[in-house]
């Protein structure tokens, strides 16, 4: 039986949501409730069987599960009010928001035993290749938990973690990740339209190979390390590159790079 699914907040994370969703075929009742009815006039003239609301308590009432897709820094203001709802209906409760932890979504939730899962997905989610990792606290069944991945599946892969402490590295890798490999892409297409390239064909050539080398990544039982000695000849062209990346720090850079995610993301939890 499909469970009735109530989306708060209809940002691009929701919609992409329910398209991931209704493009697997889904038997659930979707709503979708936000202040913005210009928002929700867009939603619904795309997928007529989803139901819409202006006021929350509304949407939640009879839900199985709730998907807070607000901004980090309006979740207390939406859920706060809604404390009460959320005790009489008990619904699961799914929250994406970044930074935004365990601790703080139970006390704004009210004065219950909440099931919640946190989920940290990506930017790729709005093309349906999104990664998210996903942690539950002690009241979230194994029913629930399979509904919470399902729900996140519809957008990407899945991970779930063992210790919420470790968001603050899912974020740091996929979260941010998406932004690496832009500015990657962003530094490779500028030295080949500096070398002679035009931009168009800069573009191409950088974006298909970085669309190639994730997909043979994903589809390779080997590691990225034994990939890359595979396209590295010795004296070659490829060997010239790395030893430049390389020599030039790149490894640790990435490294630090990732740590000061994490750290941020730590700091953002306890504002």
């Amino acid at each position: 039986m499909g469970k009735t699914i109530t989306f708060i907040g209809a940002g691009n994370m929701s919609r992409s949501l329910i398209a991931g969703l209704l493009q697997d075929g889904s038997t659930h009742n979707i709503r979708i409730s936000d202040p913005n009815e210009e928002q929700l006039t867009g939603i619904t003239a795309n997928w007529a069987a989803i139901n819409s609301y202006v006021n929350n308590a509304e949407a939640i009432d009879g839900a199985d599960v709730v998907v807070l897709a607000v901004k980090p820094q309006i979740m207390q203001m939406v859920c706060e009010p809604l404390a009460e709802v959320f005790e009489a209906q008990n619904p699961l409760v799914i929250s994406i928001a970044a930074g935004i932890n365990l601790e703080n979504l139970e006390k704004w939730l009210g004065d219950y035993s909440p099931a919640v899962v946190r989920c940290m997905p990506n930017t790729p989610s709005l093309v349906q290749s999104g990664m998210t990792g996903l942690f539950a606290n002690k009241q979230v069944s194994e029913e629930q938990k399979n509904l919470a991945e399902s729900i996140m599946r519809a957008v990407g892969s899945t991970l779930w973690l063992d210790d919420e402490g470790l968001m603050d590295t899912v974020t740091a890798v996929s979260g941010s990740g998406p932004a690496y490999f832009f500015l990657v892409m962003e530094a490779m297409q500028d030295a080949a339209q500096k070398m002679g390239l035009s931009a168009e064909d800069a573009r191409l050539l950088v974006l298909q190979t970085a669309f190639g080398a994730a997909k043979l990544a994903l589809e390779s039982s080997d590691d990225a390390s034994i990939l890359r000695q595979r396209v590295t000849s010795k004296g070659g062209t490829t060997e010239a590159a790395l030893k430049k990346l390389v020599d030039g720090g790149l490894p640790s850079i990435f490294e630090e790079a990732l740590v000061a995610a994490a750290i941020r993301s730590k700091e953002l939890s306890k504002i």
